[in-house]
C-alpha cells in the first residue's frame, strides 16, 4: 500500500509539471489566495486515487466543497491533502511547491508524504516506523539533527518567504548565533526532518492540511510540531475551522529557544 500511495502522489506531481512547464491561467479564490488548473488537477488525481486504494477512509482536501464539523467530528481517521502547497511559488516558478498527503488517525497525522516534483524529491514518514527522503530511485532514511550547544556551532533557521516577517525577526533576535534561510511550502518542515534546520518558527496563519503531511515526517524523524502558546503538538480536526494556531517545529526543544518565541508572540 505503502509503496502504490508513493506512485500515485509522484503520477499526480508529473501532472502538475506538465502545467508548471506550460502557460496556465491564476484564479484568486474568496480568501485571495491563488488557484490554478495544477491545483484541481492534483486534487482529482489524488482523490481518485485515494477512492480507489482506500474506499473506506474519508477524505478531505483544501480543494474539496467545505464537510461540516459534524460530519468530520465522526471520523476516527482520514486523509487529508494539500493538492498543492505552494501555489504561489508554482506561480512564480522558483520550484518551492509540493504535494501533500497525510493519514490523520485520532487526531495525529501519522504517515505523510510531501513531494517536491521540481526537485525530485519525497520525503515520508510513518509513526513509529522512520522517516525517509527520495530523490530519484535513492531512498536515505532521515533524522532531526542533535541541537548544537550555542556556543560550538550557529543554530540553523528556516523561516516563510511571504509571512510573519516582523514576529520571526523578533524571534531571532532572542536567539543565539544562527544562520537564517527562506523557503516556500512544507519543504521547510521537512528541513528539520532531515537535519538540515534545526527550527521553523510559524508565526503567520496556515491551515492543517499545509502541514499534517509534513507534520508526519517531522514525527517520524524524531522532531516535534508544537502549538507556539502552549508548546502541545498540533492536532487536526478538533474544532470547526481548519486554521492552525501559530507553531514551531523543532528537532528538539531548549529553554533558550523557548523563551525567544514567547517573547516574539508576546510583543
Amino acid at each position: 500500500m505503502r509503496s502504490r500511495l508513493i506512485d500515485a502522489v509522484h503520477e499526480a506531481g508529473q501532472k502538475v509539471l506538465s502545467i508548471y512547464s506550460r502557460d496556465f491561467e491564476v484564479e484568486m479564490k474568496a480568501d485571495d489566495s491563488p488557484l490554478t488548473e495544477a491545483d484541481m488537477t492534483a486534487h482529482h488525481a489524488l482523490v481518485d486515487a485515494l477512492r480507489e486504494l482506500t474506499p473506506e477512509v474519508p477524505v478531505l482536501s483544501e480543494e474539496s466543497g467545505e464537510i461540516s464539523f459534524e460530519t468530520r467530528k465522526q471520523w476516527d481517521r482520514y486523509w487529508l491533502i494539500d493538492p498543492l502547497d505552494g501555489t504561489k511559488e508554482f506561480v512564480n516558478k522558483n520550484g518551492e511547491f509540493t504535494l501533500n498527503l497525510a493519514l490523520v488517525e485520532q487526531g495525529e497525522p501519522v504517515f505523510g508524504i510531501v513531494h517536491a516534483p521540481v526537485l525530485d524529491t519525497t520525503w515520508i514518514g510513518l509513526h513509529g516506523k522512520g522517516a525517509e527522503k527520495q530523490r530519484g530511485d535513492q531512498y536515505e532514511s532521515i533524522q532531526v539533527r542533535a541541537l548544537p550547544e550555542p556556543d560550538s556551532a550557529p543554530w540553523k533557521v528556516v523561516g516563510s518567504r511571504r509571512h510573519g516577517a516582523e514576529t520571526f525577526d523578533a524571534f531571532c533576535a532572542g536567539l543565539p548565533e544562527h544562520e537564517c534561510l527562506s523557503m516556500g511550502s512544507s519543504i521547510k518542515l521537512c528541513l528539520v526532518a532531515e537535519g538540515e534546520a534545526d527550527l521553523y518558527p510559524r508565526l503567520a496563519p496556515t491551515s492543517e492540511w499545509d502541514t499534517a503531511a509534513a507534520q508526519a515526517v517531522v514525527t517520524a524523524a524524531g522532531g516535534q510540531v508544537l502549538d507556539a502558546q502552549t508548546l502541545e503538538p498540533l492536532r487536526c480536526n478538533q474544532q470547526d475551522s481548519v486554521l492552525n494556531p501559530w507553531f514551531i517545529v523543532c528537532g528538539q526543544r531548549h529553554e533558550i529557544w523557548e523563551k525567544a518565541l514567547k517573547s516574539a508572540i508576546s510583543g
